[in-house]
């Protein structure tokens, strides 16, 4: 187990190099040209400690499992490190949320991690509360917390003042005497996934030159093998193609790069472009990355490798004990409040949009929100919607899980074309982001051009939007700093703030009279 990780100050100048202390050799022979080395890696945890899956018609996922996976597979080779590639906080439910996450690094120090790097979610409290969770510290919620005892690392984030990375840009691990280089970048579309605000002393720099960077610094070390954590997209379709952004990095990243875990967009990715081998595992704990490389012991540099992403399924396999222990300690300490009933459901409500963007829960959101608010329209983000609602009993647990990340709700004026822009901005180079509405109905044509979608826009009443009227607007604080692209709400004046969007929603089930019964009703129609 590697020492507390140094203060940042000491470190930032520093090159972190631990020795992985391994076990007896069992089938490899320390003789052996080449040196087998494992790299288990998981991506986009999100503190999923509890939460099962379906894959393939078997459970999968939760924390227990997901371990005794990692130590079965550790017993096949003692030469084994293992990585996480980023968000494996932010968006967590109550289990880890209510507790800052820290559940997940506890469960991580205990399962032996030996690096990690960032992913957006780890800016959704900002960079001050990023660092308590990795090197410990003091918040008012859960007392004193003794962080990471392995190294995070982070190439492309830089503090604003100084243009210092706000971590180790890259750490050396030697095992059985091989240097193998680790390099850490997050996406540069962090800003506009979390709130502006929290990421306001950073700037992220491309990934692509931040990599070279410090490939050149290893390089001079002599370390030959190199491997990327990339908290950066990718996917590998049925016809073994890979693609996606982190496919575009890859081809411009120094050919010395040998592996490049993948993460962000919660896809499988086993694929080789330009030579580098690319790899991503899904979410959840529902599966894991396991990496296997030939390292030649002359020249350190690998000379094979190849990569298999392993499914977590239940059948078969006994769950951790110990990790079992730690998630029932949390389920106690937070159970009181998570198993509160606030409503019931009469049917099902879940974040799957139609084909014109609408949902069923985002709708009964975006009504909660316009209630509490008292506006006549409410907008809010699809991607701050984090489950489905069941029929039936409704918990306060069940409705965190939906809202975790306790955005507040602002009001605001906007004129009936200040409304069309903030629509219209849903359609962005690459990307789409449907915005969930209550209290009116608007149409856009598909075949338009980005910025002249949005069509017909009407009261929920039928009455026309204006362009020069004025209207009562409420929207939540990520949107209203231009989360997700949204920059017209920049524009806005005298934004008057309220309640957090978890609680709009519990007041909202809980104050109904009956079981809440929303569908998708047509408030948003693609034409043509």
């Amino acid at each position: 187990m590697l020492k507390k990780v140094i203060p940042l100050f000491v470190l930032i100048s520093t090159l972190t190099v631990s020795t992985v202390t391994a076990a007896p050799a069992n089938k490899y022979n320390p003789g052996n040209h080449y040196l087998d080395v494992q790299l288990l890696g998981i991506n986009d945890f999100h503190g999923q400690l509890t939460t099962t899956s379906v894959m393939d018609g078997k459970e999968v996922g939760r924390a227990d499992y997901l371990a005794a996976y990692l130590h079965q597979r550790e017993k096949q080779n003692s030469n084994t490190l293992i990585v996480n590639v980023g968000d494996s906080v932010g968006g967590s439910p109550p289990i880890s949320a209510l507790l800052q996450d820290e559940p997940v690094i506890t469960m991580f120090n205990k399962l032996g991690f030996d690096v990690g790097t960032l992913g957006n979610h780890e800016f959704d409290e900002g960079v001050d509360e990023l660092k308590r969770m990795i090197y410990g510290g003091y918040h008012p919620k859960t007392g004193d917390f003794e962080g990471a005892n392995f190294p995070y690392i982070c190439a492309n984030v830089v503090n604003k003042e100084n243009n210092q990375p706000i971590l180790p840009p890259y750490v050396i691990k030697k095992v059985k005497g091989v240097p193998i280089g680790f390099i850490g970048v997050v996406t540069t579309e962090t800003p506009r996934a979390v709130l502006p605000s929290g990421v306001s002393s950073v700037r992220f720099l491309d990934e692509a030159a931040s990599i070279n960077k410090y490939v050149k610094e290893l390089k001079k070390k002599g370390v030959k093998a190199i491997v990327v954590l990339n908290h950066v997209d990718g996917t590998t379709n049925k016809d073994g193609v890979t693609e996606g952004k982190l496919a575009q990095i890859a081809e411009n990243v120094d050919d010395e790069v040998d592996v490049m875990f993948g993460a962000h967009n919660h896809e499988y990715m086993n694929g080789v472009v330009d030579g580098k081998l690319l790899v991503e595992a899904y979410s959840y704990g529902k599966a894991f990355a396991d990496v296997d490389i030939k390292i030649d012991r002359k020249t350190k540099d690998i000379a094979e490798k190849k990569a298999e992403v392993v499914k977590t399924y239940h059948h078969g396999i006994k769950p951790d004990p110990q990790i079992k222990k730690l998630i029932e300690q949390n389920e106690k300490k937070v159970a009181p409040l998570i198993n509160e009933i606030v409503g019931q459901a009469a049917n099902e409500m879940t974040r799957t949009q139609n084909e014109s963007g609408e949902s069923s829960l985002g709708n009964l959101i975006a009504d909660a929100q316009r209630t509490e608010m008292n506006t006549q329209i409410a907008l809010t983000n699809s991607g701050g919607i984090r489950n489905d609602l069941n029929s039936g009993e409704i918990t306060w647990g069940e409705l965190y899980s939906i809202q975790p990340f306790g955005n507040q709700l602002v009001n605001m004026r906007m004129t009936g074309k200040d409304i069309r822009d903030v629509l219209n901005q849903q359609w962005q180079q690459g990307q789409t982001y449907m915005l969930q509405i209550s209290g009116m109905k608007y149409t856009w044509d598909q075949n338009n051009v980005n910025g002249q979608k949005v069509q017909n826009m009407t009261l929920a009443s039928g009455e026309p939007i204006v362009d020069t009227q004025v209207y009562t607007v409420t929207t939540n604080s990520f949107l209203s700093e231009g989360g997700d692209g949204f920059t017209k709400f920049l524009e806005m004046k005298n934004k008057e703030p309220g309640v957090n969007d978890l609680d709009a929603l519990v007041n909202y089930v809980k104050k109904a009279n009956k079981p809440m019964n929303t569908h998708i009703e047509g408030r948003i129609q693609k034409v043509n």
